[in-house]
């Protein structure tokens, strides 16, 4: 009588990893999609006309138009921004609104090099009166992750901490940022990354999972195939 000589737990640890190994795949393919749909909506959106600010529905890479005053007296520069190997600061400028009502919006205005002596900082003028420009708005963590032990220090910040800015400036600004794209020329660089999500990351981890799945049923296979080419010898030497 053939002798089924396969141990249980080997067995059983192979058919779990090819079950878990292919959830995680399918999981992975299925935040690729839903990130498609998401990439396809920001693309959408950058690519809009311009829509005035206060009329502008309230999403990530929204293209607006706004209009209004710089207060350059409060700018603060977002240190170790880096463009074409080189670093530097991204200039962040509130302007003030005046219609409908007047609002407050943070301005990232765009980037600018450090010198060699980072103690003399860059000085990044404002054209003054009412300007017009173009932007995108990005949505930020209202208070965002650092390592350092303060969001900023005087003119200088790690990361734009809008909570932060509101308590020491005294201006209430809107819970988004302005990334300008188009307006007065002040000599910033606004070479700005397109919109990306990160589908094609999910699609990677995807077929990771899925060969590992593929490698996990192969050597499950070959364990039930050999176990039962050893009971049909032994089988034939009994024989």
């Amino acid at each position: 009588m053939n002798r089924f000589r396969l141990h249980p737990v080997p067995l059983l640890a192979g058919v779990l990893v090819v079950v878990l190994t292919l959830h995680l795949g399918n999981w992975q393919v299925g935040r690729a999609l839903e990130k498609t749909a998401l990439q396809a909506k920001f693309d959408s959106a950058s690519a809009s006309r311009p829509v005035p600010v206060d009329r502008a529905p309230r999403l990530e890479w929204q293209t607006v138009e706004v209009r209004g005053a710089w207060h350059p007296q409060h700018t603060i520069l977002l240190d170790n921004r880096v463009h074409d190997g080189r670093v530097g600061y991204h200039v962040v400028t509130p302007l003030r609104t005046e219609e409908p009502e007047p609002k407050w919006f943070l301005v990232n205005r765009g980037w600018v090099p450090a010198g060699r002596d980072r103690t003399q900082l860059p000085e990044v003028a404002a054209p003054e009166g009412l300007v017009t420009l173009t932007a995108r708005m990005r949505l930020l963590e209202e208070r965002p992750f650092t390592l350092a032990p303060e969001a900023g220090m005087g003119r200088v910040w790690q990361v734009l901490d809008l909570a932060k800015y509101r308590e020491r400036t005294g201006l209430p600004v809107a819970d988004l940022v302005l990334q300008q794209t188009g307006g007065p020329e002040d000599g910033l660089v606004r070479e700005w990354p397109a919109p990306n999500v990160g589908i094609e990351r999910h699609r990677g981890y995807a077929l990771q999972w899925y060969g590992l799945a593929t490698l996990a049923f192969g050597l499950t296979g070959w364990y039930v195939w050999n176990g039962l080419g050893r009971a049909r010898r032994d089988d034939q030497d009994r024989s």
